[in-house]
């Protein structure tokens, strides 16, 4: 008996390691798999400093971006970026560049990216490549508290009229007839502060800026509003798609995931 009772043990034995032996196998080529499956998500792209996603951007253009009491870059485009890259695995790196060299510079390889509250149209297109939009936009018109003469479009003609070079205010303000004089400005500080010293009549601008600078400044009011329909997109230099997609995806997912409602909230409040 104690033979018999052996060899049955013996082969429980050797049946019980068989399966063992088996679910092992089949547990390793389900976690090969999940293994491969985490390769084929990750995102992979190639930027000009290894690690480091490099953005040029026009850091004087509050609540967008500009350059904060501790010396650092600031503002909602620069929160964007900062997870849009920690989304790509890059760190983020923001290149000042005045704005009429700024799709120049992305040309010439100093930068990887455009995010300066740059409009997407026709023209810029025919340049640069952009992400999908990431914020809707219209243009305005601010003046100098206690004006009671500008209050419409049709208001400006006679006037003299503050843009910031080369953007969509000034394209802007170039269709709209009768006005006397269209003064451009390399940013839209200088023309705020001409506008508060009374040297020009009104600032024709992004909505968004215009009444975050007056706002903050208590010396100008918003009084009009021009529907442009304007979109906001992250430059891309032609033929890098593989940044472009990798882009759109992490901006999808962030406004899923309820990330760029915070940011936006943060710096425009709830709308």
């Amino acid at each position: 008996m104690r033979g018999k009772r052996f060899l049955i043990v013996l082969t429980l034995s050797l049946a019980l390691a068989l399966v063992v032996a088996l679910l092992a196998a089949g547990c390793g080529e389900k976690d090969e798999e999940k293994k491969d499956e985490g390769k084929k998500e990750e995102v992979t792209v190639t930027t000009i400093q290894k690690g480091k996603l490099l953005m040029g951007s026009d850091t004087t253009y509050p609540p967008f971006e500009s350059i904060g009491d501790d010396g650092k870059p600031e503002g909602f485009d620069i929160d964007i970026a900062t997870e849009l890259a920690k989304r790509l695995g890059l760190e983020l790196e923001v290149v000042t560049t005045a704005w009429d060299g700024i799709i120049p510079g992305l040309k010439a390889d100093k930068y990887d990216i455009i995010m300066s509250a740059m409009t997407i149209t026709d023209e810029r297109k025919e340049e640069i490549d952009f992400s999908d939009p990431y914020i809707d936009s219209n243009q305005s018109i601010a003046v100098k508290k206690g004006n009671t003469e500008i209050k419409s479009e049709a208001d400006l003609a006679g006037k003299v009229v503050g843009v910031q070079v080369d953007t969509t205010g000034q394209f802007t303000a170039e269709e709209i007839p009768g006005i006397k004089e269209i003064r451009k400005y390399d940013t839209i500080l200088l023309a705020f502060q001409e506008l508060e010293l009374g040297r020009i009549d009104a600032i024709l601008n992004d909505y968004p800026v215009n009444a975050y600078l007056s706002k903050m400044r208590g010396q100008t009011e918003v009084v009009a509003t021009i529907k442009t329909d304007e979109q906001y997109g992250i430059g891309i230099r032609k033929g890098n798609d593989q940044l472009k997609e990798a882009i759109d995806k992490a901006l999808a997912e962030m406004k899923a995931d309820g990330t760029y409602d915070k940011i936006f909230e943060k710096w425009f409040g709830k709308e």
